[in-house]
């Protein structure tokens, strides 16, 4: 190979790897890095099936890392043509749940195959994204129809019904966010959002009536909704010993080896759900903005990409993604600080969890490859 064709094929490799999203990319990373570190902290001597929770986090990064790429590269376009099949693959899967899975702290959510624990939500949520983007692109003509919400709407409430069976209350809010995100991006009418914002407070009202709703998920909203009344030793007692640990970080916390809250297990589920507790102790008020900071700019390009999106079919995936990421940010760090009652969520890219880990970077695929399509 002569100088020239090496030069030409370095500069087409250097314009290949500028068409991704290299600030996304960047500020995912030094995510993820936290996450490890956190999580390998959290979890000091611990084990999983047989291995330290921080190998199998970082084997669960790199698969969705591998993920990630492949749905980068992939015209999404062709990523939407697979919808329909993500989809039931989805249901499937939560319906097994539901038949199969090992109750795991009051939940159905798991389920366990060998040495491999996942949990199917997680994935679901890829699924949704995708095939939600498409049925409402489909939909569009050139603004969504009474028909086509109700389309939508109807695909939608399988994997939301089988999520709350579980039950996970938690992530049934996450997916009636992205619906209502991705309603909104496609152009539906005010009147169409107020009859859905309607119809989803008949839902959870259905919901208590039904007994859907279980007994600790009852005293955590009382909890969050009159906290000077709760006992702190009883559905009080994650709320107010993540405070306590949150605010005994300071300034610059206690550094990676200190930290009594989190250190000796007074925070529970402070590898997983609780895991910013981890941050904010041991590295304080700088180190929890910093990884704010992050997911801002996650977010940010997140919302950058749905806007240059070459078509509504890219912008509505774009969306979807950034929608389901924040929402997870806001609850899981908000249920630290008493923004909103515990209803358990991981911090994506952060919180142990494989299903997690592998689901939030592929909507950063999704991302991405929506992004090198509008370049």
């Amino acid at each position: 190979m002569t100088v020239l064709e090496l030069a030409g094929a370095r500069a087409r490799h250097l314009s290949d790897v500028r068409r991704f999203d290299l600030i996304l990319a960047a500020a995912v990373t030094l995510l993820c890095v936290a996450g490890l570190g956190s999580v390998s902290i959290a979890t000091a001597g611990h084990l999983q099936f047989g291995a330290p929770y921080v190998l199998r986090q970082g084997i669960a990064l790199v698969m969705g890392a591998a993920i990630a790429t492949v749905l980068a590269v992939v015209d999404y376009r062709r990523i939407a043509l697979a919808a329909p099949l993500l989809y039931g693959l989805s249901l499937a899967l939560l319906t097994a749940v539901l038949v199969a899975g090992p109750a795991i702290n009051g939940a159905h959510a798991w389920l366990i195959v060998g040495p491999v624990q996942f949990q199917p939500s997680e994935l679901a949520k890829v699924a949704v994204i995708v095939l939600l983007a498409s049925l409402t692109h489909e939909r569009r003509e050139p603004a969504l129809s009474t028909r086509g919400i109700l389309e939508v709407l109807g695909a939608a409430a399988l994997p939301m019904a089988l999520i709350l069976a579980q039950p996970d209350f938690g992530t049934f809010l996450v997916f009636g966010a992205l619906v209502c995100v991705l309603l909104l991006v496609a152009g539906a009418h005010l009147r169409h959002l107020l009859a859905l914002a309607a119809l989803g407070s008949v839902a959870l009202g259905l919901a208590w009536q039904l007994d859907l709703v279980e007994d600790y998920q009852i005293e955590r909203l009382a909890t969050f909704l009159d906290a000077e009344a709760t006992d702190p030793q009883g559905a009080g007692y994650n709320t107010a010993q993540a405070q306590i640990a949150v605010g005994a970080g300071g300034l610059t916390g206690q550094g990676w080896m200190g930290g009594e809250q989190t250190g000796l297990g007074f925070v529970p589920e402070h590898h997983t759900d609780f895991i910013f507790t981890v941050i904010a102790e041991r590295t304080g008020f700088v180190g929890a903005g910093v990884v704010l900071l992050l997911y801002a700019t996650v977010l940010w390009r997140g919302l950058r990409i749905a806007a240059n999106a070459r078509d509504i079919l890219g912008s509505l995936l774009a969306a979807g993604a950034v929608a389901t990421i924040g929402v997870q940010v806001f609850i899981s760090i908000g249920m630290t600080i008493g923004l909103v009652p515990v209803i358990g969520l991981p911090l994506p890219f952060v919180s142990y969890g494989g299903t997690s880990m592998i689901a939030s970077l592929a909507m950063i695929g999704l991302l991405q490859s929506v992004h090198r399509s509008s370049r």
